[in-house]
């Protein structure tokens, strides 16, 4: 049954993400309830935790209170990367997997951690602005069949997703892939690169926009390829990038379908 604030509309809009390469020991313990409260056991739950965290429970245990014991120390000893393979172990597992996901979401949407469960996989997840640009560019460039630049998106998030170390460069680009992609569709399918194509197609983005896009070029070019010892690019400059990289194409892949 859904709860008053879901039957009525009422969330806490903008929580800040301040939990993102941790999992926090109430997550920990919420995990196993969120697990009970959707139909699985005891049983079930150690299985699941044993598999997800390649490892054996405790040989001694025979009864139903060692199972929940152990449960818990397997949980609360693990690496904080292992509790999100979890997550997802025991979604797979469950009879009840629409309700389990919701559970989960809901806690990390609350609790500010910047994780979500979507299909079965725990994924990155952003401010709300950024999920809004990236929801928005999914189902802007599947409308207008531009099939490789969905993919090089949902690539980069995979790229920020990656446990327990994302893959920034990647994300990078990944993210101006897609972008580049768009904008040589927007243009008649030029072969130029993204650098090149907005100098000559001054028309395709309104000033000072394409300067924007000139300076997310030479960004990615620096950061994304052509790497220089001791200055990597930050997990925040390649969420940020991703994020205008999904608002610019969404823009491109419009002003496409209007054509």
């Amino acid at each position: 049954m859904a709860t008053f604030s879901n039957r009525y509309g009422f969330s806490q809009p903008n929580i800040e993400i301040t939990v993102r390469d941790d999992a926090p020991k109430d997550l920990r313990r919420t995990l196993i309830e969120i697990a009970y409260g959707t139909g699985m056991n005891a049983y079930e739950i150690h299985a699941s935790l044993c598999r997800a965290l390649r490892r054996r429970g405790n040989p001694t245990v025979q009864w139903l209170q060692d199972y929940e014991a152990d449960i818990l120390v397997l949980l609360s000893n693990c690496p904080w990367f292992r509790v999100y393979d979890a997550i997802e172990v025991l979604y797979q597992n469950s009879t009840e997997q629409e309700a389990f996901a919701d559970e989960v979401n809901s806690y990390l949407v609350t609790n500010g951690i910047g994780w979500k469960l979507e299909n079965g996989a725990i994924m990155f997840r952003g401010a709300d602005t950024f999920e809004t640009h990236l929801r928005q560019a999914e189902q802007v460039l599947a409308d207008a069949l531009l099939t490789t630049a969905n993919t090089e998106i949902h690539e980069a998030i995979n790229d920020l997703s990656r446990m327990p170390h994302a893959d920034i460069t990647g994300a990078i680009q990944h993210s101006l892939a897609c972008l580049e992609c768009v904008a040589r569709e927007a243009a008649g399918g030029s072969k130029q690169t993204l650098g090149d194509l907005i100098k000559s197609r001054r028309d395709l983005v309104p000033e000072p926009l394409n300067t924007a896009i000139e300076k997310i070029w030479g960004f990615s070019s620096n950061q994304g390829r052509h790497l220089q010892e001791g200055k990597e690019p930050s997990f925040e400059e390649a969420e940020l990038l991703v994020g205008l990289s999904a608002a610019l194409s969404t823009f491109l892949a419009r002003k496409l379908q209007r054509a």
